[in-house]
């Protein structure tokens, strides 16, 4: 090249190199970090739940042939009618030990696609549904010590009124657990089951299009203690005593929010007198694309946004930085709510999206419109269908799964994913340990309504009020987090107890309505940074 011509050409490759270097530096700048765990979890996992055991059940279905995990010897499963494996030896469900990392193999028999669970009040995760032999069973997993052999069981005593494929889980105030629609069940039923068994909703049914988009119904349990339930663009709030539709929300525009166009819901964090519920609805997938099997189509990216226990209530839209299409909304212990995981573009189903959207977004709900979102550092790794997302005890969030093929396949554009990483928002940064508060001593067991006091630790003074904040433990399958929620609890300004400590003076919940009896995550948040969270068992 000449001097001249390289002299022409200095501004662009300049700005070339500026450019690169903006972008990368962007990149550095974003909040939060990216860990990986496991390099092989052995399965794929299409459902997720932290147990207060801190170790994590990660679970997939049966009958897609060999995973990469074997199970203890002398463990197979027979099965006659699997088309892929009649003799199984794999793991299809595995038990992640947060301490070691180590993965031990779990049996699950019969199939789980696309099931639905929820945490008991001991802290028995309860299963339910599947496809095939799983259609109509009910499982359970009772957690046991990281050493511990506690494995699945398959109930033989007790099924599914109705089949459940695609079905939604929540427990209620009496710590029995109703479970919601599915594919062709437009009912509801309960665990402990109830002498009607399967109950007629026809909203389910009114809410169907011609390629379903009413499935895995989005459930939150209002303080009021009905239920908020979400299907295509429309929502009702639901009498389950009565079997009556109490109020009928307006429709949220942006097209279908629900599988197979799912977008991710969540309530917003329960505080003060607890008689306001806020949900919020983000993402999907536009209306035709699962029909035209479309991978291009463009994801959406508004949220809608409603006060549910209004009298009348009305949507607030606002837009996302990025379209997304299977993305997890995880609700952090500050109250900020996490959106990870998922699509740009098509939809879900099998091999029918693109676009991995790899930046991870925040929502700051006390935030103005406009300023809630904020874009957080990329991962890596495509965490498209079949995917979770779910917060650990430690403030992290633990992302697993991620298989958009019928079967395991590791070469192709979207590989079946093994891997599980961890994300760290920015409240666990460097920067902000000396803030980082300790639970130093807390009940283990809470009675509704009880003052008992909580002690901390801080490297810094510290000023203002220490939050604290239950969270519960869900059940996270297919961009939705069965039974999510935080309850912020009413506290006392922090009083100085010497050494270091603080002495937080709390009162829990006042109801089931507000939260239903079970084990929580209960974290002190000092400045919007959180403890490690000890467990606590809430009980009537």
């Amino acid at each position: 090249m000449s001097s001249f011509h390289f002299l022409h050409c200095l501004p662009f490759l300049i700005l070339v190199v500026v450019f690169q270097f903006t972008f990368h530096l962007s990149h550095a700048q974003l909040p939060g970090t990216w860990d990986t765990l496991v390099e092989n979890a052995g399965i794929a996992s299409m459902h997720t739940a932290v147990t207060r055991f801190d170790t994590v059940v990660l679970l997939d279905r049966t009958n897609i042939g060999p995973s990469r995990k074997l199970l203890r010897k002398g463990h197979c499963r027979s099965d006659r009618n699997d088309a892929v494996l009649k003799h199984d030896c794999y793991a299809h469900s595995v038990l992640l030990d947060l301490a070691t990392n180590q993965i031990r193999p779990l049996m699950i028999l019969t199939d789980t696609w696309c099931s639905s669970g929820q945490f008991l009040p001991d802290g028995t995760l309860l299963q339910t549904g599947g496809d095939l032999d799983g259609f109509k069973k009910i499982r359970k997993f009772e957690p046991c010590e990281p050493d511990g052999l506690c494995d699945w069981v398959e109930l033989d005593d007790v099924a599914l009124t109705d089949g459940r494929w695609y079905a939604t889980n929540q427990i209620l105030p009496d710590g029995s657990v109703i479970i919601v629609g599915g594919r062709a069940a437009n009912t509801v039923e309960y665990f402990p089951p109830r002498k009607h068994g399967a109950v007629s909703i026809p909203f389910l049914a009114e809410s169907e299009d011609n390629q379903m988009d009413n499935l895995y119904p989005y459930v939150h349990l209002l303080p009021n203690g009905h239920l908020f339930i979400f299907a295509n663009d429309r929502a009702v709030m639901y009498d389950y005593d009565s079997n009556k539709i109490l109020m009928k929300y307006p429709p949220l525009d942006g097209g279908p929010r629900n599988y197979p166009s799912a977008g991710s819901s969540t309530m917003l964090a329960l505080e003060g007198d607890y008689s306001t519920a806020v949900i919020v609805v983000c993402g999907g997938a536009q209306y035709g694309a699962f029909i035209a099997r479309s991978t291009d189509t463009p994801a959406h990216g508004s949220c809608g946004r409603i006060v549910a226990t209004l009298p009348d209530p009305v949507w607030e839209m606002e837009d996302m930085p990025f379209g997304r299409i299977m993305g997890d909304m995880v609700m952090l212990p500050t109250g900020d709510v996490l959106i990870i995981n998922g699509a740009q573009a098509g939809t879900q189903g099998f091999d029918l999206a693109s676009d991995p959207c790899l930046f991870p977004v925040l929502y700051r709900p006390d935030q103005p419109v406009g300023l809630r979102f904020m874009t957080l550092n990329p991962g890596t790794v495509a965490r498209m269908y079949h995917s979770t997302a779910n917060l650990l005890p430690d403030g992290r969030v633990l992302l697993a799964g991620s298989n958009p093929h019928v079967f395991y396949r590791f070469k192709a554009e979207f590989p079946t994913e093994l891997r599980i990483e961890v994300f760290s928002p920015e409240y666990l940064s460097p920067d902000r340990a000396n803030l980082r508060p300790v639970i130093e001593g807390i009940p283990e067991t809470l009675r509704y309504a009880e003052a008992f006091d909580v002690v901390v630790s801080v490297p810094l003074h510290v000023v203002g009020i220490v939050e604290v904040n239950l969270g519960s433990a869900p059940f996270a399958t297919h961009s939705f987090s069965q039974g999510q929620r935080l309850v912020k609890l009413a506290v006392t300004p922090t009083a100085v107890a010497g050494d270091g400590r603080y002495k937080i003076s709390c009162t829990a919940p006042p109801s089931g309505r507000v939260a239903p009896p079970g084990y929580y995550m209960a974290f002190a948040v000092n400045q919007g940074v959180p403890s490690v969270a000890r467990w606590i068992h809430l009980v009537s």
